[in-house]
């Protein structure tokens, strides 16, 4: 008797994937076709992305590499990676107008390269990691003429926990307290960060003379 079950258990499985197969067989086949059309397709435009990208770091590795040779002119370093950068998209182009922003500001030219970070940061699309570098080297350059209570705003979200510049930006906010004479605030702000594990060591270093400093003068 067992073994007429089992024959019935197995006519009845057989007819269950044949209800199956003649449901979903046919869109199977033609889901696995659009796999490999697909993977093919993917595997051309990857190709494809991946010779644009080859060839936007060789525009983008010229044009610094020429700005940092020894004797090189930072103006004209500045306007060759203005020109790389129109030439440029995404990350490469973002990369590119930044590092013309750090040439304008070894050629004296702080505004224009304030101009350039600003722009950087509030452009829709770029990368967050760029935009809020962008930020924070805007701050960082204004950091002792202009207004801190703005200053203190735009980078109040650069330093909440978990962000990838909220130690530099908490480094800045201090920085900021100190010149608004909240000399309080700052050394708490300095001695919190000297004593955080997580932070760079340079940070930590700096943070830890700074809070002596600024508690020296409450």
């Amino acid at each position: 008797m067992s073994d007429i079950f089992r024959e019935v258990e197995e006519d009845l499985r057989k007819d269950q994937l044949q209800k199956l197969w003649n449901r979903f067989g046919p869109a199977l086949v033609t889901g696995a076709v659009l796999i490999v059309a697909g993977t093919a397709g993917y595997t051309y435009w990857q190709n494809s992305q991946l010779s644009r990208m080859q060839e936007n770091t060789a525009v983008l590795s010229t044009a610094i590499e020429a700005g940092i040779a020894e004797g090189a002119d930072p103006a004209a370093t500045a306007t060759a990676l203005g020109e790389a950068a129109s030439r440029l998209t995404g990350s490469h182009a973002t990369l590119a107008r930044l590092y013309e922003a750090a040439a304008l500001i070894r050629a004296g030219k702080r505004d224009d390269a304030i101009a350039i970070y600003d722009q950087v940061a509030g452009t829709g699309g770029v990368d967050p990691l760029l935009r809020d570098l962008a930020l924070l080297m805007s701050v960082q350059h204004q950091v002792d003429t202009g207004d801190a209570a703005q200053l203190l705003a735009r980078l109040e979200p650069l330093a909440a926990p978990g962000g990838p510049w909220q130690w530099s930006a908490r480094e800045l906010t201090g920085l900021l307290a100190a010149r608004a004479g909240d000399t309080a605030r700052a050394a708490a702000l300095f001695t919190e960060l000297s004593t955080d594990a997580a932070a760079p060591a340079g940070i930590r270093a700096r943070a830890e003379e700074l809070a002596a400093l600024y508690a020296a003068a409450k």
